[in-house]
């Protein structure tokens, strides 16, 4: 295997793995705010017990996060330097940024929120938690800005020496398709987060301990759910997926298995892209619903492969259709999963629907493969273009780096994550484990000790 693909294997490996753990803290940010405020609105102790409970769980994956996000930055300049050196002038802010919100801000109100508990008063703890969720936030747009430019690069000049700079800072925080993008990972992350929380809720209730905990995990978990849920699919996935079919028609083509412009074009449900016979097998399909879902009308011509050159076409394209089929079909299973838990809560039998329960607890993993798939959608569609456009994939890597480099790096990386995996799910197991009362106890205690 050449260097090149190596080097492509490695990035995606360590992107993929770092990515389990933001898409869980920043949505989980938000929900431990909501609880927060539940314990001022309320006063019930019960509220602050949670929040304690769910800091901890944050906690072991922000240290996680940082720890695996920190190499693969570094991969910029040793794997792809190439790329570093032609596109700092314009990522380079942006990156930076993201490392000021998210060891700055993000962390030092964590330390607050996770010890300070006991000397802050009320109102100033619930802020420190408001405060984490905005930096994990911030932190969240800045990386986005970033990936937003290589999809679609604005607010930039060449040089002479043929770099590229930002002509325009405020063109490069407001570009539109950074925005679109960012509000649907956002509600992919409050997805993961949900559903997390509510199959904890469920795993209470299914094993009749910690039931007034299990109730208020499982109810927060799905209202949260569904909102998120609804608006990852509409406003947020239908404005993303529109703007990338006027501005990435090769990308959209190939997600969809479009291999030939088509008036009313079909969606394909499934099926099996034949990209040597240039057609779908298998398909199960709706009649002119891909034309209506991008232009709003079932008359409407969309673009297929056959009008594009083949060396832009995005590069392993049955793995981009099924990676968008596997994003787009757990999105529907999430809705629904979460629409049917929203009206049992809504009748007052979802406690005790334990045939739901199971399939609540059963699907804490799908959310992680679903934004894992949705990200491999937007990266593998970019294809063949490291930026879109501008730089082709195989114009930035590193060629002073080899393969034997890259492979032995890459075989460290899946030894050290194996062991930080261990390390996570046992953490993570002792606190469900414990249970709420006991970790509040434990938290509490260190709040003190801290103090």
């Amino acid at each position: 295997m050449d260097a090149l693909s190596l080097h492509r294997i490695h990035f995606a490996f360590t992107v993929t793995y770092h990515y389990l753990f933001p898409q869980l803290t920043m949505g989980l940010a938000l929900l431990i705010v909501v609880i927060k405020s539940l314990a001022i609105k309320t006063g019930e102790e019960k509220y602050d017990i949670a929040a304690r409970f769910w800091a901890k769980i944050f906690a072991v994956n922000f240290l996680l996060g940082v720890v695996t996000g920190i190499p693969m930055e570094f991969q910029f300049g040793t794997n792809w330097s190439e790329f570093s050196r032609r596109t700092g002038g314009v990522i380079g802010m942006p990156l930076a940024m993201e490392g000021i919100f998210s060891f700055f801000l993000e962390s030092a109100f964590l330390g607050l929120f996770l010890f300070g508990e006991k000397r802050l008063s009320r109102w100033m703890h619930w802020w420190s938690a408001f405060l984490v969720f905005v930096g994990s936030w911030i932190s969240g747009f800045f990386i986005i800005i970033t990936d937003a430019w290589m999809q679609h690069p604005v607010a930039y000049h060449v040089t002479p020496s043929g770099l590229y700079e930002v002509s325009s800072f405020w063109g490069l925080m407001l570009n539109p398709w950074a925005w679109l993008q960012y509000a649907h990972n956002m509600c992919g992350s409050v997805v993961t987060a949900s559903f997390v929380m509510a199959s904890v809720g469920a795993l209470y209730l299914l094993l009749r301990r910690d039931e007034v905990y299990g109730r208020t995990f499982l109810k927060l978990g799905v209202i949260s759910g569904v909102l998120s849920c609804i608006m990852m699919i509409f406003p947020t996935g239908d404005l993303h997926a529109k703007y990338m079919a006027k501005h990435q028609p090769a990308a959209v083509a190939a997600m969809e298995g479009l291999f030939n412009s088509e008036t009313g074009a079909p969606l394909v449900l499934l099926g099996q892209p034949d990209v040597e016979a240039q057609k779908i097998d298998n398909p199960i399909v709706v009649n002119k619903v891909l034309s209506f879902l991008i232009y709003g009308t079932t008359t409407a011509e969309v673009q297929g492969l056959n009008q594009i050159p083949r060396d832009q076409w995005p590069t392993t394209l049955p793995l981009l259709f099924y990676a968008y089929h596997i994003m787009a079909g757990l999105g529907t299973y999430f809705l629904l999963l979460m629409g049917l838990a929203a009206i049992l809560l809504w009748r007052g039998s979802l406690f005790t629907a334990r045939w739901l329960l199971w399939p609540i607890l059963l699907s804490f993993p799908l959310p992680y493969i679903a934004n894992t798939a949705g990200w491999m959608t937007a990266e593998i569609g970019r294809q063949p273009w490291l930026v879109y456009g501008l730089i082709r994939t195989a114009q930035g890597y590193s060629t002073h780096v080899g393969a034997g480099s890259s492979l032995f790096t890459l075989l460290g990386f899946l030894g050290m994550y194996a062991v930080l995996s261990i390390l996570w799910i046992v953490l993570v197991y002792n606190f469900i484990q414990d249970g709420p009362i006991a970790a509040s106890v434990e938290a509490a205690a260190d709040s003190g000790e801290a103090a």
